[in-house]
């Protein structure tokens, strides 16, 4: 159940938000804890810089200090209903 809130887990489980929510804090712990997390997170290596954010002035200032921080990361963002024309179609 991917991008709801605790309440909405909580309720497609039959369960209180408290206790969804000590198991999202135990599964954050151990996923971002060793052995897990030095087992299968790896970083990507520094020569890996996409040219156009690199060749770009108006890119670079912005990213030269987090290239590889966020590559194959997925973020779940939901705008508001009103909001939602203007993003249609974004990456």
């Amino acid at each position: 159940i991917t991008g709801l809130t605790i309440r909405h887990v909580g309720e497609h489980f039959q369960r209180s938000n408290e206790t969804i929510s000590r198991y999202f804090q135990k599964l954050l712990f151990i996923f971002s804890s060793s052995p897990f997390y030095s087992e299968y997170v790896h970083m990507p290596a520094s020569d890996v810089i996409q040219p156009e954010i690199r060749k770009n002035s108006r890119f670079w200032p912005f990213f030269k200090d987090a290239i590889g921080t966020l590559d194959g990361s997925h973020i779940h963002v939901a705008p508001a209903a009103n909001d939602q024309v203007v993003y249609c179609n974004c990456k």
